[in-house]
């Protein structure tokens, strides 16, 4: 693989991002910039991504209208060109270099993100904010229609994102230094720019992780900061304006139901945490936007924070207009292994007992598959899908709860032998606290009913440390806190198959290293996911048997999308993270790529 990046250099070169805006003499910070590709015609069609079109974005399978491929976040394809005879000629079709490696520090960037694409244009964006409109209508190559450069400062402030959403005549995005835009798809110009994220008391930052999810006229954002000493919440904007309509918070302040839940004397909720890590799913008919949250702070010592610790580490569907809870399900109450569950959640119906039942189906990071009843978040069945699980010896089958789960206790025990408390020494517990599926986006096929799952298994092992606070008023003092120690072991990558019928895992396919991509699945029997090590593999739907793999020389964290432009049927992965073979050619080692496959 050595031998093609300096060719894809000499190729990308004209086209990289800094010469395109160098090319517009408008390299001004905080200045939207619009950069025409000297070829690239304008717009010969523009449809609205309307609220019609994205309900019933699965009949538009040549595009992909949002991150998680619809509504039900089932990121499953009806496109059949690529199918499991033919998937072994894919090859490289075309790439572009674009932003988003500059000033990153060592572990690169958290750059989830996959393009999304409307009738030949593409729209994506880089870890710093800078989007990306990209004419991709010649199947031979892609080319840059504008860049918008939004003007985030490096400085004190992180290279991530997980995506971007279309809406009408727009391109949304969460910016990493707290502000939310809104871009005119056509020019790249911006069209509103507000400053959303705020800073508490104690200095803990609202951070954005997830990508925006455009639904009635509304922009859905999320805080994603709660591990830095915030409370997570969901806040609803206005698409023509970037006007708050409304916010909801995942920690309940005193008063407000579920607080009797936090029953210290330090006023944990404050900094009690719940950020939300990927974008969450909507449900037309009950116009209930459906969310992940995140877990209890601080993480590891559930006795600094005695109780359920609502809404952490739960599901919770909010009403679209008012964004009042309307239901909620708590994954693991009193937390203490950092099994927060801001995964994916799956829409879909399901025959359960014979009956057709609405269903919202979620890889836990705990290690359990959920099936829960979409209309008022009712357990309905959970089984473990890791190799691996020790915290508890299973669910009840009413409730859905831990089997060890005790309403009447402050702190949880579950299973003693796997959950260090304070004074306890090291203590080993599966799965590890990077997951299961943590927030790698899943697949679901609604043809045969399974759902796909890439993450990692493995365990690990902690001891038991006191965490103090400053004081009555709140906030976390490090210095007085005790000392945590860690590691892993048997920590490896796996693509779990999941039969939602029959409740069961039914194939399994290992990687050497985790996997911080996502799942695709397709009409034409393919599962795709993306590796850190550079690898796009395929599998076989049914068995996980892999059937191609193609090397990119540098790492993966995006999940594969696929689209098609006429009758020919694309595949697409955006990298991420520091390269595998540094790149040392016209500055291209501050780019991250976007890559695209056809067959031969």
């Amino acid at each position: 693989m050595l031998e093609i990046i300096p060719r894809l250099a000499s190729q990308l070169r004209p086209a990289h991002p800094r010469n395109l805006i160098r090319l517009a003499g408008m390299a001004l910070a905080g200045v939207s910039i619009a950069a025409l590709a000297a070829s690239a015609p304008a717009a010969d069609y523009k449809p609205t991504v309307n609220q019609q079109r994205l309900v019933n974005a699965q009949n538009e399978p040549q595009n992909w209208l949002m991150m998680n491929g619809d509504y039900a976040s089932m990121r499953y394809s009806k496109l059949t060109q690529i199918n499991r005879d033919n998937v072994k000629n894919l090859r490289l079709a075309w790439a572009l270099a674009l932003g988003g490696m500059q000033d990153i520090g060592q572990n690169g960037p958290e750059n989830e993100v996959n393009p999304l694409i409307d009738n030949g244009y593409m729209y994506t964006t880089d870890g710093w904010g800078t989007v990306y409109k990209i004419d991709a209508r010649d199947p031979n190559k892609g080319e840059f229609v504008w860049i918008s450069n939004s003007g985030v400062r490096h400085e004190g402030n992180v290279s991530r994102t997980r995506g971007i959403a279309l809406w009408e005549d727009k391109v949304i995005a969460n910016l990493p230094d707290g502000r939310v835009i809104a871009l005119n798809r056509d020019s790249g110009e911006i069209v509103w720019d507000k400053k959303v994220a705020t800073v508490n008391e104690f200095g803990g930052r609202d951070r954005f992780l997830t990508a925006p999810l455009a639904v009635e006229g509304k922009v859905i954002i999320a805080s994603s900061g709660g591990d830095g000493g915030t409370r997570g919440w969901l806040a609803a904007l206005d698409v023509n304006n970037g006007n708050e309509l409304w916010r909801w918070y995942v920690i309940p302040k005193p008063g407000e139901p579920g607080s009797e839940t936090w029953k210290d004397q330090n006023n944990a909720w404050k900094t009690g945490g719940g950020g939300i890590w990927q974008t969450g799913s909507y449900d037309p008919a009950t116009r209930l936007t459906i969310w992940g949250t995140g877990n209890p702070i601080p993480q590891y010592d559930p006795q600094a924070r005695p109780g359920d610790n609502l809404y952490t580490d739960s599901v919770v569907a909010l009403d679209i207009d008012t964004g009042k809870l309307v239901w909620y399900f708590q994954y693991t109450p009193n937390d203490g292994w950092d099994y927060d569950e801001v995964g994916v959640h799956m829409l879909y119906d399901a025959n359960v007992n014979g009956e057709t039942r609405k269903v919202v189906g979620h890889f836990g990071r705990n290690g359990f598959f959920y099936s829960l009843d979409r209309g008022n978040g009712s357990f309905i069945k959970g089984t473990q899908y890791v190799n691996d699980l020790n915290w508890t010896k299973g669910l009840d089958p009413k409730t859905g709860k831990p089997v060890e789960y005790d309403p009447k206790l402050d702190v949880q025990t579950y299973v003693s032998a796997a959950r260090a408390l304070r004074g306890d020494g090291m203590k080993r517990t599966c799965p590890t606290w990077h997951g299961g599926v943590a927030h790698q986006p899943p697949a679901f096929n609604p043809v045969t009913h399974i759902a796909y799952g890439v993450g990692v298994e493995g365990c690990f092992s902690t001891n038991g440390a006191r965490v103090a606070f400053k004081g009555p008023g709140g906030g976390i003092d490090p210095k007085a806190s005790e000392r945590r120690t860690y590691n892993s072991d048997l920590y490896y990558g796996a693509i779990t198959a999941y039969d939602t019928v029959d409740n069961k895992v039914v194939a399994k396919a290992t990687t050497n290293i985790e996997i911080r991509s996502g799942a695709l699945v397709t009409a034409g029997g393919v599962v795709f996911t993306a590796l850190q090590d550079g690898w796009v593999v395929a599998y076989n739907d049914e068995t996980l048997q892999e059937l191609w793999r193609f090397n990119l020389g540098t790492a993966l964290k995006g999940a594969p999308m696929t689209y098609a432009i006429g009758p020919k049927q694309f595949l697409a992965v955006q990298t991420s993270g520091r390269h595998l073979h540094p790149i040392k050619y016209d500055n291209l080692e501050d780019s991250s790529y976007l890559f695209v496959f056809a067959l031969n």
